[in-house]
């Protein structure tokens, strides 16, 4: 199985979009969010500012010192889905967080995300924030799984609460200077 991680053009921006879409769906087993009249579920309303363009709500603008990296993955050629990184400062070590980040479920239980989190942890190196929806159960034991195994142990986990946020959020923060997660695949 060869796991490809594409930074998303600015054209591939409906793309991304659209598994937001499924994205959301899958979310809503966990959240109660319903469908839309429309026949569709929600999107995201920041997506547009990791293109660096404004947002569609103007109560959702970035803080200036945040800057996007979206990305497509792909197995064995195919899309299956995506993720979205904030850099939220420039800072030195820097601080990154995962905004976003979705696999299709065909792709689940296969070592699809662990890969893709764990190179985009060695691509962008410094302090990291990963956050999950208190009631999303199998994100919060997915990245502390994986966060686990990348860091040795090394991270911290709490309840934050977040002013661009309705709720509060599960969060873990570790470090990933130093580390090489796959090479200890």
């Amino acid at each position: 199985m060869d796991v490809g991680i594409q930074e998303a053009r600015e054209s591939e921006m409906e793309v991304v979009r659209n598994l937001v879409r499924f994205y959301v769906y899958d979310l809503s087993e966990w959240m109660g969010w319903d469908c839309l009249e429309s026949g569709l579920y929600g999107g995201c309303d920041d997506l547009q500012q990791y293109w660096g363009m404004p947002p569609e709500r103007e109560r959702n603008v970035w803080p200036r010192e945040w800057h996007g990296h979206p990305f497509l993955l792909r197995v064995d050629g195919g899309l299956a889905g995506f993720a979205l990184i904030r850099r939220l400062n420039d800072a030195d070590p820097p601080c990154f967080e995962v905004g976003e980040f979705f696999v299709a479920r065909k792709f689940r239980r296969r070592g699809v995300g662990k890969h893709v989190a764990w190179a985009l942890f060695d691509r962008f190196r410094g302090d990291w924030v990963v956050r999950e929806l208190p009631a999303n159960a199998p994100a919060q034991a997915f990245w502390r799984r994986v966060i686990s195994e990348y860091t040795g142990g090394a991270y911290t986990e709490g309840i934050e609460e977040l002013e661009y946020c309705l709720e509060n959020m599960v969060t873990q923060r570790f470090n990933s200077v130093g580390r090489t997660g796959l090479e200890r695949t």
